[in-house]
């Protein structure tokens, strides 16, 4: 019997059972043997019943637990993201001084409060992990680099792994990622290199957490340069590290070399299908997206939640309102629609095409409604005129509990605009700061800004723009050109360009022209016709604005 315990077979949960019973049944003391009940404990945990897991546990008297079962009872409730019995557990631990936690402990605890974002417990457990002298083992150093990653944050991440000394390639693999998801691409590469002039050899989880870090436009070329790597050391052959290549040129917007990569992967997984899409998507370009969907449905392979969102916000770019009704039958079909993120979009995507009674119904007959759901219609509704609409909605919100954020005075102050209304505008932009105890930001200000415009307030939003706690922008500015055009003051004006053009020398030319218009409409044709040469001179061009409808057929 102690010879198959000590075996790695795996059992069933069936086969646990007779196990155990039939040790209770030959009368053999299980308790002279801790091996046998840490693999009975492990085999229940692994089948998925915790109750006799923890149940056999509970009967071995405190003095014969020894670290071993403690480890295996607290992992077993971190692997079902059951946290908090696992903290409890921890707890007792403590409390009886049976056993020291070690390494495994430790990581199984960074694990359960990176998981439940308390980074407070992490830091909490980080000073035991010094006390205890775990800090240089690469188990809790690498479990400490994921925790603090996870939570974002990444300079105690990099200090945690500054301090290890010759970090394994899993350690490094682990920061590499780490700091590529948080978007440190420098530290990222810059540990990549590390692991070759130390004569390490790097792996397919090193390419595909330093291929992780690129993800702007701005970063083309590094990121060519990376392909290149693979190319030369044969990791293009691997398919997730294709998988990621996929991904990061469709992030970096480079949509041809994405597809020529995809087309190569003989069975691509839903994530490169979704990061294929997603990057056609954010590029614009919303109709080759809903076609890569319908080939992606031909091969068989079927969307998540995250991307039907993906798919509804490109359909809500779209000027046809078909996609977004096929996808709003497919994903029933799928049941997702009382996915909260899904129901979101698609009710944003309906608002967007103007379609206001069928996002209303989508909100009214969604169950748990959130703060991000009441900040999609209200901000429907006040782009639509609806103003009032979102005023009570607001009221509404807070009937139920819910706090108003930033995105949900943003669309408040936007109604107002939409409306003319000045004195609730006021009254909302005060109640954000001293009610909610909301710092106003850039866009709350250009709502301001243009609500005291519309009825010709210019005074009292210049000294709003110059009171300002943070520095203005030139969205703040151009708000408050917008109302000296629209009320014809022309010396205000000039003192605002002049303003703009301290913030944005190269990109004049849209303010320029709003400028040189007031000059028109006072009939100073000289000042037109020199504003209007500087533009051509200087290269400025002012893009022009186009819209579009589709006509039935």
């Amino acid at each position: 019997m102690l010879r198959f315990f000590s075996s790695s077979i795996k059992l069933t949960l069936h086969q646990t059972k007779q196990l155990h019973a039939l040790i209770l049944v030959t009368g053999t003391d299980i308790l002279d043997y801790p091996y046998p009940i840490l693999k009975l404990i492990r085999s229940y945990s692994t089948n998925h019943d915790l109750r006799s897991s923890h149940q056999l546990f509970d009967e071995i008297p405190h003095w014969e637990k020894n670290i071993y079962l403690w480890n295996s009872i607290i992992r077993s409730y971190s692997i079902i993201h059951d946290f908090q019995s696992a903290i409890f557990l921890f707890s007792q631990l403590q409390i009886s001084h049976d056993a020291n936690p070690d390494e495994h402990t430790f990581a199984s605890l960074l694990r359960a409060f990176a998981e439940i974002n308390d980074s407070s417990r992490v830091k909490m457990i980080h000073g035991g992990i010094i006390v205890s002298g775990f800090h240089v083992d690469y188990i809790t150093s690498s479990s400490l680099v994921s925790s603090y990653s996870k939570l974002g944050l990444i300079p105690e991440s990099t200090q945690v792994f500054d301090r290890v000394p010759n970090p394994d390639l899993v350690l490094q693999n682990s920061m590499i990622s780490a700091c590529g998801h948080a978007g440190f691409w420098e530290k990222s590469l810059e540990i990549f290199h590390g692991i070759q002039i130390s004569h390490q050899k790097p792996d397919g989880y090193s390419l595909v957490g330093l291929i992780s870090s690129f993800r702007e436009p701005e970063l083309l070329l590094i990121s060519q340069s990376i392909h290149g790597y693979c190319l030369k050391a044969g990791f293009d052959s691997i398919p997730h590290v294709r998988s990621s290549l996929v991904s990061m040129y469709s992030r970096c917007s480079c949509l041809h070399s994405a597809f020529q990569i995809f087309e190569s992967l003989s069975h691509p997984d839903l994530i490169t299908w979704s990061a294929l899409i997603s990057g056609y998507s954010s590029s614009g370009f919303s109709k080759q997206a809903l076609s890569i969907f319908s080939q992606m449905h031909s091969f068989g392979t079927k969307p998540d939640a995250v991307l039907i969102s993906t798919l509804l916000s490109a359909s809500a770019s779209s000027a046809n309102l078909d996609p977004t009704k096929e996808i709003h039958s497919y994903l029933m079909k799928l049941g997702f629609e009382s996915d909260i993120p899904v129901a979101c979009t698609l009710m944003d995507a309906y608002l967007k095409h103007g379609f206001l009674e069928s996002g209303y119904k989508i909100f009214k007959s969604h169950p748990q409604k959130t703060i991000t759901s009441y900040n999609i219609i209200i901000s429907g509704f006040a782009f639509h005129g609806l103003s009032y609409l979102s005023i009570e909605l607001f009221d509404a919100l807070l009937l139920q509990g819910l706090l108003p954020d930033k995105a949900t005075f943003s669309a408040l102050l936007s109604a107002c605009i939409h409306s003319g209304l000045v004195n609730e505008a006021s009254e909302f932009f005060k109640r954000m700061q001293v009610e909610f105890k909301i710092e106003p930001e850039m866009d709350h200000y250009v709502h301001m800004v243009r609500v005291l415009g519309m009825v010709g307030e210019l005074k009292k939003a210049y000294k709003l723009i110059v009171n300002m706690p943070i520095a203005p922008d030139c969205g703040v500015w151009g708000a408050l050109l917008w109302g000296c055009n629209l009320n014809e003051e022309l010396e205000l004006g000039k003192e605002v360009v002049r303003r703009i053009k301290e913030l944005e020398p190269r990109n004049m030319a849209g303010y320029s022209v709003v400028l040189s218009n007031m000059f028109a409409v006072k009939e100073k044709w000289e000042c037109v016709e020199s504003l209007r040469g500087c533009i051509v001179d200087q290269g400025h061009r002012k893009v022009p604005g186009f819209s579009w409808i589709q006509v039935p057929d």
